[in-house]
């Protein structure tokens, strides 16, 4: 059976690169053996520039339309992250899963409304993609 695709979506444009790519990369790390990752900090395009703009969120959007999951830093807010939600949810029907360190009450409605699933933390959030999405045979 084909491994799944996990979209890695969350802050870059208004974000450190280290706070962009740090937790990407322990993702890639614990999911690559059972999952295919697709990670948008792969590409060299620069935020703000006209020319690469169209081409930033084109290919975000065909990474969106290839994933089976996406996997969501929702650590702090952002637009490119809430819009990936959003068309992944309401639609493609994606499987949403974010990790948070907002308390519930703090969460967007938005945000609570498209994620299937909010967790605490982005370990606890790998936990429940290997629990839940890893194909187990029965004999």
């Amino acid at each position: 059976m084909a491994r799944k695709k996990i979209y890695l979506s969350g802050p870059i444009m208004d974000a450190s690169s280290d706070q962009s790519k740090t937790w990407r990369e322990i993702a890639k790390v614990r999911l690559n053996d059972q999952f295919i990752l697709l990670d948008p900090m792969r590409r060299s395009f620069k935020d703000r520039e006209v020319d690469s703009a169209n081409e930033i969120v084109e290919f975000d959007l065909q990474d969106v339309r290839d994933a089976d999951i996406l996997l969501i830093n929702y650590d702090k807010p952002s637009i490119g992250t809430s819009m990936e939600v959003f068309y992944a949810s309401h639609d493609l029907g994606k499987f949403t899963i974010a990790f948070s360190q907002f308390p519930f009450k703090e969460c967007s409605p938005w945000m609570v409304r498209h994620c299937t699933k909010i967790l605490p933390s982005l370990e606890s959030a790998i936990s429940y993609i290997r629990d839940n999405f890893i194909s187990r045979h029965v004999e």
